[in-house]
Order: C-alpha cells, then sequence, then structure tokens
C-alpha cells in the first residue's frame, strides 16, 4: 500500500483523491445497534477513537434510527476526530426523501455535517436509472454537498458487479465506494476483479466490507480464519475495511490485527483465493449476492419484497 502513515496507531491511507487520511480499519455502524447496550456502543467508538480508528460507518436505516442515535452521543466532544458516515436510504424515492433522512440523520449524530455521505444499497438492476432519475438522489447528493452539509458523496451495494460498474458509467464524481470484499468473492461475480479496479482508475476511495462474508460462516465452518480474511482484504488496494464489531472484545482483536498489519503476498493471497475456489463456486459464504435474504428491510418493502429477515451492508 502507498503512503501508509502509523503515527496513530493504526495505519492510514488516502481516501481516494480527497486528500483526507482515514484508519486502514473502521467501526461498522449496524454492529454498533446490535451491542448489548448503548454503555457498551459508546465505548466502542470511543475507544475505538483512542486506538487510533478514525473511520466510522452507519446508515438512516440501521436498527430504526438506534445505530445513528448511539454512535451520536458517542461522539460528544470528539466529532473533530472522526471521518464520519452515514448513507441515505432513499431506496429508489425521490430527492425529497433524500435530503429529509439526511437532515434526520444529523440530528441523530448530533452533527452538522457529514464528512462521507453515501446511496444505500444499490442491489436491484433498477436502481442505477432510480438514483439517476430527474429530481433523485443523485440530484441531492449534489444539493447536499453544494450547501456543505456533506464533504464527499458515494454509493455502497452487495449485489453484483454489473450494477457498481453500471453506477459508474454514468460518469458521476464520486468520492467513494463501498463493496463487498473477501477471498471468495476473489473467484465469485468478484467485486475485486472488476470493480475495484475501476475504482482506482477513477480514484474513487473504495471502501471494502464483508470481509468475513456477512455471518462469518465460513469462519465458523472453518474455511479460514477471520485474520486470514481480514488481512486479505487490508492488502488489497483499498482506503478502509468497515469491520462489524458489537464488542469491545472485537474491537480489541481488530485493532492489534490492524496495528500488527502486513501485506500478503501475491503469492499467499492468490493462495488463499484457490483454497477457497472451490467453496466460493456456489456462493454458499455470499449469500448476499445470491438471495434477497441480506437485503435490507427498507429497500425491499420500496421493491417489493417485504417479510424476509432484515440484515445490512
Amino acid at each position: 500500500m502507498k503512503n501508509e502513515n502509523s503515527q496513530f496507531g493504526i495505519p492510514r491511507r488516502p481516501f481516494g483523491k480527497t486528500g483526507c487520511e482515514v484508519s486502514i480499519i473502521g467501526i461498522g455502524g449496524s454492529a454498533i445497534g446490535s451491542a448489548k447496550s448503548e454503555k457498551i456502543a459508546q465505548r466502542i467508538v470511543q475507544e475505538g477513537l483512542d486506538g487510533g480508528i478514525n473511520f466510522l460507518d452507519n446508515a438512516w436505516e440501521y436498527h430504526d434510527g438506534k445505530s445513528e442515535i448511539w454512535m451520536g452521543r458517542a461522539l460528544k466532544g470528539r466529532r473533530d476526530q472522526a471521518f464520519l458516515m452515514t448513507k441515505v436510504c432513499s431506496h429508489g424515492r425521490d430527492g425529497k426523501v433524500a435530503l429529509k433522512q439526511l437532515e434526520e440523520s444529523l440530528k441523530r449524530l448530533k452533527t452538522d455535517y457529514l464528512d462521507l455521505w453515501q446511496i444505500h444499497e444499490v442491489v436491484y438492476d433498477t436502481d442505477p436509472e432510480l438514483h439517476f432519475a430527474k429530481g433523485g438522489a443523485v440530484e441531492a447528493l449534489e444539493k447536499a454537498k453544494k450547501e456543505g452539509k456533506v464533504r464527499f458523496v458515494g454509493f455502497t451495494g452487495h449485489k453484483d458487479p454489473s450494477i457498481h460498474l453500471k453506477m459508474l458509467s454514468y460518469g458521476f464524481p464520486f468520492d467513494a465506494c463501498q463493496l463487498p470484499l473477501n477471498p471468495f468473492d476473489g473467484t465469485y461475480r468478484s467485486f475485486e476483479k472488476q470493480v475495484l479496479p475501476e475504482l482506482n482508475k477513477l480514484q474513487i476511495a473504495p471502501i471494502g466490507m464483508k470481509s468475513l462474508c456477512g455471518a462469518a460462516d465460513a469462519v465458523k465452518k472453518k474455511a479460514l480464519t477471520a485474520e486470514e480474511a481480514i488481512r486479505y482484504v487490508l492488502s488489497l488496494p483499498i482506503s478502509v475495511l468497515v469491520s462489524g464489531m458489537d464488542s469491545l472484545a472485537v474491537l480489541r482483536k481488530n485493532i492489534a490485527t490492524a496495528r500488527e498489519f502486513t501485506p500478503m503476498t501475491a503469492r499467499e493471497a492468490e493462495a488463499l483465493r484457490k483454497r477457497c475456489a472451490p467453496l466460493a463456486a456456489d456462493g454458499r459464504f455470499e449469500r448476499y449476492k445470491t438471495s434477497k435474504e441480506y437485503d435490507g428491510a427498507e429497500g425491499r418493502e420500496q421493491h417489493g419484497f417485504p417479510g424476509l429477515k432484515e440484515s445490512a451492508d
């Protein structure tokens, strides 16, 4: 990785073309809302900041706003130490809905601006057209950035590389993009192979997620270790890896992993991809690509698929 800076305890990398630097690992907002209590959630955020993590992920819809509320309270007096991101969950509705959600997110997070605002969960084939339609979410991104309510803008998704590429095909000046990356993705409907090179070519900051495939099933079934998976993703040309941390134990383990990180060699990475390839081929560990099980409830409702188990980016 170029320009890594470890003076903060955890290495930092450039965030695309923005001129900012972020910690190589970030705290996932969905997991904050899953902590056993608000006190623990706040300690995760605060101890993470103390340990050198400065990238904080969130979304308007996580736990019906609880994740943003808890994170906002945790940031009291420390807002300037964080690169704060949340996501708009309009899911194809117009820019007015998006801007209303932005105001609600700012209020919950107790801030008057975001470092990054992203369109959440672009996972349906029709989503790019809906977001780029006249009066759509992309216009809301532009308006919010122009008004100084957000510094940078982007989009996220976990379904299919072709949808990400369709979003990029419009030529909009996104600052960031969030995508699933792990050793199984390396050989199956691969965001690593198809999308990541485009992001780096365009100097759009890549934000990795789902290093443990969402529910860590591959780790639980001993296909690989959590350390292998995280090290693999951190060795890719990304700016930051968002990781779910719903306990102090997980936070501390991730901080240690980030501090001790050394990149995999090309040979090591290829060996791990090949080891995982037989289990990757049917998508068993990346069900967010193959089913609607991992699509958020808010988006499913807008697209007419209510009633499934809720999950998150």
